[in-house]
């Protein structure tokens, strides 16, 4: 079964390249060596898949990596950023180094999908028992870059430079009273022995089997954390006029805070999303509660829009509380700061993209956000996407990211590692004009 589905595999990324060219002699090999690691790279997604860790907490995936890169010999840092794992390939001339990223935790969600390879694990999470699943896909992104550092590690020889590779913990966020992530791999050294002049990493995500998506600028959102408190009177839910009744001033908040994006921002200059994701208030019933709690998030691709946004958010739900003589104490938390791929270093990729994608095409902005784009701290950043949707599947109709039916495409692996290898290999062959 393995055998044909890794055939099956093999034949899917035989198609001819979208360059006119005839393949050089190091796209070729690329191509040679993605074909040789595909079945264990589809074994290696699937261990993943069946076995998911939530942030901070990816032991068993990290030993995994680590065990890998040494067998490969690799220079190999563990426990970076608590679980996190650093590789370091040294090519076989000098040259400049770069790094590649892929993120390692799942998601408290609970798996709807009907796989073999489906996750049954339950752990817990802020007190609360729970489902784990690869609910963003990052068991793929594991696999791929474990499936590309093995192809490079096959070719050092050929490479003027080194490549790093980042395996990270938490980007989905660290467990509450923890931090992790991007920032604490940077702060750990993790871009710094080498010191590296550019960052690449990929994401998962709905859309046609191994297509790449990228986005010069702006390419993901801000997230910022809303926290809203409704504070009322408490009194009996048979006699409302004897108290204030938060969870109605709550509704009232809620529906003109929706306004503020939709009727009172200039879209056409950029996206924006305001999300009110919680409400809880209440214990029984028979009683209208004292407060009520409100979460939410924010997504934003300008600052002076974003900052514009919070004093309105403020201001409307204190104002809409006050008339009903509530009171609402609203608190942002600025977060994830938008991710801004460097334009230069994404025009020069391109052609690397269109080489070894399926499909390689200029994509609209994603407001999710992603952590990656802390990286830009440190040098130019090129973060692209992946259609993972099968064929079958329309796009529309596809279970998004952080859904407990979200489903990868098996078939866009050899895709990932391709991008992901010939961004290495066309960066440190290129002459040397830095981004």
């Amino acid at each position: 079964m393995r055998r044909l589905f890794a055939l099956a595999f093999l034949a899917a990324t035989a198609a001819p390249s979208l360059s006119a060219q005839a393949p050089s002699a190091l796209e070729s090999e690329i191509r040679r060596r993605t074909q040789e690691v595909l079945p264990q790279v589809v074994a290696w997604r699937r261990d993943l898949h069946e076995h998911p860790e939530l942030g901070n907490r990816e032991t068993r995936t990290a030993g995994i990596v680590a065990a890998h890169l040494r067998k490969l010999g690799l220079e190999v840092r563990t426990n970076v950023a608590t679980t996190g794992v650093v590789g370091v390939l040294r090519g076989g001339r000098p040259g400049p180094a770069i790094a590649l990223r892929a993120d390692m935790d799942a998601l408290p969600v609970t798996e709807e999908v009907d796989l073999p390879f489906r996750s049954r694990v339950r752990t817990e999470y802020n007190g609360q028992q729970v489902g784990v699943m690869h609910a963003c896909g990052h068991d793929n992104h594991v696999a791929m870059l474990l499936g590309t550092a093995t192809v490079l590690a096959g070719m050092k020889d050929k490479l003027p430079g080194t490549v790093t590779f980042l395996f990270q913990p938490a980007e989905e966020g660290a467990p509450a009273g923890e931090r992790g992530g991007a920032a604490v791999m940077m702060e750990e050294g993790a871009l710094d022995n080498p010191k590296v002049e550019a960052v690449f990493g990929m994401h998962v995500r709905p859309g046609p089997v191994g297509e790449i998506g990228y986005h010069a600028g702006g390419a993901m959102a801000s997230s910022d954390q809303l926290h809203i408190v409704v504070k009322g009177r408490q009194t009996h839910g048979a006699v409302p006029w004897g108290g204030i009744d938060p969870i109605v001033v709550s509704a009232q908040v809620i529906n003109a805070l929706q306004p503020i994006v939709s009727r009172q921002m200039n879209l056409a200059q950029a996206p924006a999303v305001l999300t009110i994701a919680t409400i809880h208030g209440g214990v029984r019933h028979n009683i209208i509660p004292d407060s009520v709690v409100m979460t939410g998030t924010l997504r934003m691709f300008d600052p002076d829009m974003q900052r514009d946004i919070h004093a309105r958010i403020k201001r409307t739900a204190e104002d809409v509380a006050a008339a009903w003589g509530a009171t609402a104490t609203v608190a942002i938390t600025t977060g994830t700061p938008v991710l801004v791929n460097d334009p230069a270093l994404t025009t020069r990729m391109v052609p690397t993209l269109e080489r070894y994608a399926k499909k390689a095409v200029a994509d609209i902005a994603w407001t999710p956000s992603e952590d990656f784009a802390l990286y830009r701290q440190k040098a130019p950043i090129l973060f692209v996407f992946m259609g993972v949707t099968p064929d079958s599947v329309r796009i529309e109709d596809a279970a998004s990211n952080h859904s407990p039916r979200f489903f990868a495409d098996e078939t866009a692996l050899p895709y990932g590692v391709q991008v992901m290898t010939g961004l290495a290999v066309d960066y440190l062959n290129a002459p040397r004009v830095r981004p």
